[in-house]
């Protein structure tokens, strides 16, 4: 035992300035690569280069600096690089085809950076789930959800599954489904409508998008189906429809109109008694 100790010792004594010398080698390494990828993000600030692309190129170049890092730290312990490569290369092939999954996120990822569905702060709704884009990495998606909460979506999905965006376009229109009683004055309610969308400040009445209009467009087993249809500003659409929600049925039941609700009638038959 006292003989193998020795021996350690002797090793590690040998030894000690290839390791001094690698550690140092390290901590500089990763001082320098914190340093580049600030100048790098002050760049792409700088040049306003999109926040999407932006954060996936940093992470990149980041792993792609560690790796460049490990190597010579490596190297600098006397370990023969290009044997090691090999066997890495061999061991990433074998990781790679049990992690397929992670690839095709990785995949999904440069797709997402070179076709764009979407970019960092746009609203989408994809995988069953809406909100604001937070930040696009390279193997996910993160979105902030309307409650606050933080969803993570792999970008294989994404890049492959449907995609809703609501941010993309300037103008955004809606469709409000209003019910009427059989009784009541269609004209008069389409009147009242079209009126409430005339006059909001916030509703698009130019020639860039169509006019609002209202419309009959179903007898329905309760009422008469009218669709209220108007254009705003992709960043007014929510304020204007909780608006417009509320305006519609106070305005409606002032005017006389009303609005039903799901109704069942009953007939009873009576049946003679038999002698």
């Amino acid at each position: 035992m006292e003989d193998y100790i020795k021996e350690f010792s002797d090793r590690l004594i040998e030894l000690a300035p290839e390791l001094v010398g690698a550690l140092i080698l390290l901590l500089v390494g990763l001082w320098l690569i914190r340093i580049i990828l600030r100048f790098i993000d002050r760049i792409t600030i700088k040049r306003k280069v999109d926040l999407s692309v932006a954060k996936f190129l940093s992470d990149i170049l980041k792993w792609t600096l560690r790796i460049m890092l490990f190597l010579m730290v490596i190297s600098k312990l006397g370990i023969n690089t290009t044997s090691f490569i090999a066997v890495l290369g061999a061991a990433g092939l074998a990781v790679g085809m049990a992690l397929q999954g992670s690839l095709s996120n990785f995949a999904g990822g440069i797709l997402i950076i070179v076709f764009k569905p979407f970019k960092v702060g746009h609203y989408i709704t994809a995988q069953d789930i809406s909100g604001t884009v937070r930040e696009i990495s390279i193997f996910t998606t993160k979105i902030t959800t309307s409650t606050n909460q933080i969803a993570v979506i792999p970008n294989g999905a994404l890049s492959n599954g449907k995609v809703i965006n609501f941010s993309i376009l300037p103008h955004r229109r809606e469709m409000l489904e209003i019910e009427i009683d059989y009784s009541d004055d269609i004209k008069k309610a389409k009147d009242v409508l079209l009126n409430l969308a005339m006059n909001h400040p916030k509703t698009i009445k130019d020639e860039s998008v169509p006019m609002p209009q209202i419309m009959v467009t179903a007898l329905g087993a309760n009422g008469i189906k009218l669709s209220l249809r108007y254009w705003t500003l992709t960043g007014d659409f929510w304020e204007v429809r909780f608006w417009m929600l509320e305006a519609i049925k106070n305005t409606l039941e002032t005017e006389g109109i009303t609005i039903p609700y799901a109704q069942q009638d009953i007939h009873i038959r009576e049946i003679p008694a038999k002698a």
